[in-house]
């Protein structure tokens, strides 16, 4: 069944690393016209596709700057249109600091199932550099109230690879970012390498700061990867990290290549078997302006692309499952010459699984995985 995807525009201030589609300084009246906007948007589409939503997730932005009963609200409009599945996920992202006093409790009892957090970092220091506005007790207080709410789904962001001049603070900031993830409860953590982006102001800035070269920055992710398997959560795809049943099912289906709807100035959809998206401009989506469309999806070389961000990869009956025969001759295609590239690399330090009926990157693969898809790909073409 596909999901949901509801893309929120609001911060109350930019970090100089963000690159997502956002405004800040917003109004009330603001807030309550893009509300009553995805409403007339999810109408609209009701009427072209009918389906029941296994995940619903509010992205942004900050979906937290809405506020719980304009949250609520749109959720309920997407179960109303798009009824949700008795055991569906939805999950709302929020930043640790400026939620009003019943904001848990209000999403509890409206239907979220899943709270996924901003916290970047444990360290103070840290949090200044990225332009948080929030402090590391922000964060506890906030998990605490969550689950005091009765969240048990919790998710933490966690940021690498900042522009810290120590390796020996970077490593223990980035320790007990990890530790902290697990002391606060958190069942998922989501561990982002940060890139400077055009037009960000990092990007604008580059004097202001001294970012890490390529081999700290990978030394970086290996560090925390490794730390967080230590702390019991197992990596699941590229960047997450979930404890036994923690993974985010939205997110997943992302990474199988299933089918989901985006609502929303810059939300992105794969439906019906094609690609479309919102522009990345709030008034022409408050006035009702329509996705603009991105090519059809769901190829086999789409499927491999985002399977192989996945610690299982893809699988040969996977494969046949998804594309008939011919899925099965373009994974034996794959396989062989995936086979060969796996015999040419260290045995100590390999980038790729290749088994009789799997394919997989491992941890030192995914640091390099458009290189390795690439290689794979020139086989069958």
């Amino acid at each position: 069944m596909p999901g949901m995807y509801i893309h929120v525009p609001f911060c109350r201030s930019k970090c100089p690393y963000c690159d997502f589609y956002s405004l800040p300084r917003i109004s009330e009246e603001a807030l309550d016209a893009y509300t009553k906007a995805v409403e007339a948007h999810l109408r609209r589409f009701a009427g072209q596709s009918a389906f029941s939503a296994e995940t619903v997730y509010f992205g942004g932005g900050t979906p937290s700057v809405l506020g719980a009963r304009r949250l609520n609200r749109l959720l309920g409009a997407v179960d109303h249109f798009f009824p949700l599945q008795k055991d569906a996920e939805v999950t709302a992202e929020m930043n640790p600091a400026g939620w009003e006093e019943d904001f848990f409790d209000t999403l509890y009892k409206g239907g979220f199932t899943r709270i996924s957090m901003g916290m970047q970092s444990a360290n103070e220091s840290e949090l200044r550099l990225l332009g948080r506005n929030h402090r590391p007790a922000d964060v506890r207080r906030a998990m605490q109230a969550a689950q005091k709410a009765g969240f048990t789904h919790l998710s933490l962001d966690v940021m690498t690879a900042l522009p810290v001049p120590s390796e020996e603070n970077r490593l223990e900031n980035l320790r007990r970012s990890a530790e902290i993830c697990r002391e606060l409860g958190a069942d998922h953590v989501s561990a982002y390498m940060l890139k400077v982006e055009d037009g960000t102001f990092y990007a604008r800035h580059p004097e202001r700061y001294t970012f890490p070269d390529e081999e700290t920055a990978c030394r970086d992710y290996r560090f925390v990867a490794d730390t967080l398997e230590s702390l019991g959560y197992r990596q699941y795809e590229i960047s997450n990290f979930a404890a036994p049943g923690g993974e985010s099912r939205h997110n997943l289906l992302y990474w199988h290549d299933e089918e989901y709807l985006g609502v929303g100035p810059a939300a992105h959809s794969f439906l019906n078997g094609r690609r479309f998206y919102y522009p990345r401009d709030f008034q022409g989506f408050l006035n009702g302006a329509l996705p603009e469309e991105d090519g059809p999806g769901g190829s086999f070389e789409e499927y491999v692309m985002l399977g192989l961000r996945l610690t299982e990869g893809i699988t040969r009956s996977a494969c046949i499952d998804r594309f008939g025969e011919e899925g099965g001759k373009q994974f034996d295609a794959l396989h062989v010459y995936g086979a060969g590239l796996a015999r040419m690399q260290p045995k100590d330090d390999p980038l790729l699984i290749v088994s009789e009926n799997r394919i997989a990157l491992t941890r030192s693969g995914f640091l390099v995985s458009n290189a390795v898809i690439a290689s794979l790909f020139e086989s069958i073409e």
